[in-house]
């Protein structure tokens, strides 16, 4: 297995991530709320000889943080369904007036 590059995403760098301590603590630090809490109750779920599923959850939580970090990403994540239905309906009528 060859290291991988530091990652640098919109929200500058971002905190390692090689172990479940590591992906623990930047859960905690820089994850959306109750994401740590979350990991832990989906991986003490996952038998541990199941490593394709314990890829899949390391994954998926390594990929929030990276999202958090992201100012764009963050924001779109956290709009209301309120907001996109409201653009949906924009764009829309925007469209059905062309």
């Amino acid at each position: 297995m060859t290291a991988q590059p530091e990652y640098t995403g919109h929200g500058g760098p971002v905190p390692p991530m090689r172990t479940l301590a590591e992906l623990r603590e930047a859960l905690r630090v820089h994850g959306f709320p109750g994401d740590r809490a979350q990991f832990d109750a989906e991986l003490g779920g996952v038998d541990l000889d199941d490593l394709t599923r314990v890829r899949e959850i390391t994954q998926a939580y390594r990929h929030r943080v990276l999202l958090s970090r992201d100012p764009n990403a963050a924001a779109a994540i956290n709009r209301t369904g309120t907001d996109v239905a409201d653009e949906l309906r924009r764009k829309l009528r925007e469209a059905g007036g062309r």
